[in-house]
Protein backbone atom coordinates (compact mmCIF):
# COMPACT_ATOMS: atom_id res chain seq x y z
CA UNK A 1 0.00 0.00 0.00
CA UNK A 2 1.42 3.39 -0.99
CA UNK A 3 1.36 5.86 1.87
CA UNK A 4 0.21 9.34 0.99
CA UNK A 5 0.64 12.00 3.63
CA UNK A 6 -2.46 13.88 4.62
CA UNK A 7 -3.13 16.07 7.60
CA UNK A 8 -5.40 14.87 10.34
CA UNK A 9 -8.84 16.15 9.47
CA UNK A 10 -8.15 16.07 5.73
CA UNK A 11 -9.09 12.40 5.30
CA UNK A 12 -12.44 13.26 3.74
CA UNK A 13 -10.79 15.46 1.11
CA UNK A 14 -8.13 12.82 0.44
CA UNK A 15 -10.79 10.14 -0.02
CA UNK A 16 -12.85 12.37 -2.32
CA UNK A 17 -9.77 13.10 -4.44
CA UNK A 18 -8.90 9.40 -4.60
CA UNK A 19 -12.54 8.63 -5.35
CA UNK A 20 -12.60 11.05 -8.26
CA UNK A 21 -9.41 9.50 -9.66
CA UNK A 22 -10.92 6.02 -9.28
CA UNK A 23 -14.14 7.15 -10.95
CA UNK A 24 -12.24 8.70 -13.87
CA UNK A 25 -10.09 5.61 -14.35
CA UNK A 26 -12.59 2.79 -13.77
CA UNK A 27 -16.06 4.32 -14.05
CA UNK A 28 -18.95 4.01 -11.66
CA UNK A 29 -19.56 0.33 -12.46
CA UNK A 30 -16.14 -0.81 -11.19
CA UNK A 31 -15.90 1.76 -8.38
CA UNK A 32 -15.04 0.24 -4.99
CA UNK A 33 -14.19 1.51 -1.53
CA UNK A 34 -11.26 -0.86 -1.28
CA UNK A 35 -9.70 0.57 -4.46
CA UNK A 36 -10.29 4.12 -3.25
CA UNK A 37 -8.62 3.29 0.07
CA UNK A 38 -5.62 1.78 -1.69
CA UNK A 39 -5.36 4.81 -3.98
CA UNK A 40 -5.53 7.16 -0.97
CA UNK A 41 -2.97 5.10 0.94
CA UNK A 42 -5.26 4.42 3.90
CA UNK A 43 -6.75 1.31 5.49
CA UNK A 44 -9.51 -0.37 3.53
CA UNK A 45 -11.92 0.47 6.39
CA UNK A 46 -11.28 4.24 6.25
CA UNK A 47 -13.72 5.06 3.41
CA UNK A 48 -16.48 2.95 4.97
CA UNK A 49 -15.89 4.60 8.33
CA UNK A 50 -16.14 8.04 6.75
CA UNK A 51 -18.88 7.52 4.11
CA UNK A 52 -20.68 4.36 5.22
CA UNK A 53 -20.60 2.49 1.94
CA UNK A 54 -19.87 2.88 -1.75
CA UNK A 55 -23.15 4.71 -2.29
CA UNK A 56 -22.22 7.19 0.44
CA UNK A 57 -18.90 8.00 -1.18
CA UNK A 58 -20.51 8.29 -4.62
CA UNK A 59 -23.16 10.59 -3.13
CA UNK A 60 -20.46 12.81 -1.62
CA UNK A 61 -18.60 12.79 -4.95
CA UNK A 62 -21.80 13.76 -6.77
CA UNK A 63 -22.40 16.69 -4.40
CA UNK A 64 -18.81 17.83 -4.93
CA UNK A 65 -19.30 17.30 -8.66
CA UNK A 66 -22.30 19.64 -8.71
CA UNK A 67 -20.30 22.27 -6.81
CA UNK A 68 -17.48 21.99 -9.36
CA UNK A 69 -20.03 22.13 -12.16
CA UNK A 70 -21.43 25.34 -10.65
CA UNK A 71 -17.90 26.76 -10.30
CA UNK A 72 -17.27 26.00 -13.98
CA UNK A 73 -20.48 27.79 -15.00
CA UNK A 74 -19.61 30.78 -12.81
CA UNK A 75 -16.08 31.00 -14.23
CA UNK A 76 -17.34 30.78 -17.80
CA UNK A 77 -19.73 33.68 -17.25
CA UNK A 78 -17.29 36.17 -15.72
CA UNK A 79 -16.46 38.00 -18.96
CA UNK A 80 -20.10 38.28 -20.08
CA UNK A 81 -21.28 41.80 -20.82
CA UNK A 82 -25.04 41.11 -20.78
CA UNK A 83 -27.59 38.50 -19.70
CA UNK A 84 -27.77 36.79 -23.09
CA UNK A 85 -23.99 36.40 -23.30
CA UNK A 86 -23.96 35.11 -19.72
CA UNK A 87 -26.49 32.39 -20.64
CA UNK A 88 -24.52 31.40 -23.74
CA UNK A 89 -21.28 31.26 -21.76
CA UNK A 90 -23.01 29.08 -19.17
CA UNK A 91 -23.89 26.65 -21.96
CA UNK A 92 -20.26 26.64 -23.07
CA UNK A 93 -19.21 26.06 -19.46
CA UNK A 94 -21.58 23.09 -19.33
CA UNK A 95 -19.72 21.61 -22.30
CA UNK A 96 -16.30 22.37 -20.82
CA UNK A 97 -17.18 20.57 -17.59
CA UNK A 98 -18.42 17.49 -19.46
CA UNK A 99 -15.29 17.31 -21.61
CA UNK A 100 -12.87 17.95 -18.73
CA UNK A 101 -14.55 15.55 -16.28
CA UNK A 102 -16.66 13.04 -18.23
CA UNK A 103 -16.85 10.46 -15.42
CA UNK A 104 -17.95 13.08 -12.88
CA UNK A 105 -20.41 14.51 -15.42
CA UNK A 106 -21.98 11.07 -15.88
CA UNK A 107 -22.07 10.47 -12.13
CA UNK A 108 -24.03 13.65 -11.44
CA UNK A 109 -26.36 13.43 -14.41
CA UNK A 110 -26.90 9.79 -15.38
CA UNK A 111 -25.86 7.44 -12.58
CA UNK A 112 -28.45 5.95 -10.24
CA UNK A 113 -25.85 5.05 -7.60
CA UNK A 114 -25.68 8.32 -5.65
CA UNK A 115 -28.51 9.03 -3.20
CA UNK A 116 -30.12 12.03 -4.86
CA UNK A 117 -32.27 12.58 -1.75
CA UNK A 118 -29.22 13.24 0.47
CA UNK A 119 -29.44 16.85 1.74
CA UNK A 120 -25.93 17.87 0.62
CA UNK A 121 -26.53 16.52 -2.88
CA UNK A 122 -30.01 18.08 -3.10
CA UNK A 123 -28.56 21.45 -2.09
CA UNK A 124 -25.71 21.27 -4.61
CA UNK A 125 -27.88 20.10 -7.52
CA UNK A 126 -30.63 22.61 -6.73
CA UNK A 127 -28.09 25.45 -6.71
CA UNK A 128 -26.98 24.55 -10.24
CA UNK A 129 -30.56 24.27 -11.48
CA UNK A 130 -31.66 27.55 -9.89
CA UNK A 131 -28.65 29.25 -11.43
CA UNK A 132 -29.88 28.19 -14.87
CA UNK A 133 -33.42 29.35 -14.05
CA UNK A 134 -32.01 32.72 -12.99
CA UNK A 135 -30.16 33.13 -16.29
CA UNK A 136 -33.32 32.51 -18.31
CA UNK A 137 -35.51 34.63 -16.03
CA UNK A 138 -33.11 37.55 -16.48
CA UNK A 139 -33.87 37.33 -20.21
CA UNK A 140 -37.62 37.35 -19.65
CA UNK A 141 -37.89 33.63 -20.32
CA UNK A 142 -40.24 31.08 -18.83
CA UNK A 143 -40.12 27.39 -17.89
CA UNK A 144 -40.18 26.34 -21.54
CA UNK A 145 -37.09 28.45 -22.19
CA UNK A 146 -35.36 26.90 -19.16
CA UNK A 147 -36.03 23.41 -20.51
CA UNK A 148 -34.85 24.42 -24.00
CA UNK A 149 -31.50 25.78 -22.77
CA UNK A 150 -30.95 23.00 -20.24
CA UNK A 151 -31.83 20.17 -22.62
CA UNK A 152 -29.76 21.62 -25.44
CA UNK A 153 -26.73 22.35 -23.25
CA UNK A 154 -26.94 18.96 -21.60
CA UNK A 155 -27.49 17.08 -24.85
CA UNK A 156 -24.51 18.70 -26.53
CA UNK A 157 -22.33 18.17 -23.45
CA UNK A 158 -23.33 14.52 -23.07
CA UNK A 159 -22.73 13.76 -26.74
CA UNK A 160 -19.37 15.54 -26.68
CA UNK A 161 -18.27 13.84 -23.43
CA UNK A 162 -19.06 10.48 -25.00
CA UNK A 163 -17.29 11.50 -28.22
CA UNK A 164 -20.53 10.96 -30.15
CA UNK A 165 -21.00 14.44 -31.60
CA UNK A 166 -19.23 13.98 -34.91
CA UNK A 167 -19.95 17.53 -36.01
CA UNK A 168 -17.65 18.79 -33.25
CA UNK A 169 -14.90 16.19 -33.54
CA UNK A 170 -11.70 17.75 -34.78
CA UNK A 171 -12.91 21.30 -34.22
CA UNK A 172 -10.72 23.46 -32.04
CA UNK A 173 -11.99 25.60 -29.19
CA UNK A 174 -12.86 28.78 -31.12
CA UNK A 175 -14.50 26.95 -34.04
CA UNK A 176 -16.39 24.65 -31.69
CA UNK A 177 -17.49 27.54 -29.47
CA UNK A 178 -18.75 29.56 -32.45
CA UNK A 179 -20.93 26.65 -33.55
CA UNK A 180 -22.24 26.10 -30.03
CA UNK A 181 -22.90 29.80 -29.54
CA UNK A 182 -25.14 29.76 -32.61
CA UNK A 183 -27.04 26.70 -31.35
CA UNK A 184 -27.44 28.06 -27.82
CA UNK A 185 -28.51 31.48 -29.09
CA UNK A 186 -31.43 29.80 -30.87
CA UNK A 187 -32.59 28.30 -27.56
CA UNK A 188 -32.72 31.59 -25.70
CA UNK A 189 -35.85 33.71 -25.56
CA UNK A 190 -35.96 36.66 -27.93
CA UNK A 191 -35.59 40.10 -26.44
CA UNK A 192 -38.97 41.16 -25.15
Amino acid sequence: MTERPYHHGALRAALLAAGEEELAEKGVEAFSLRSVAKRAGVSHAAPAHHFGDTGGLLTALAAEGFRRFQDTLDASETAATDAREKAIRAGLGYLEFAIARPALFRLIFTSVRPDFTAPDLVEASDAAYHHLVGLITSLGGDDTDVVALWATSHGIADLAAGQKLRTLQGKGGPERDAMLRAVLDRCLPSAK
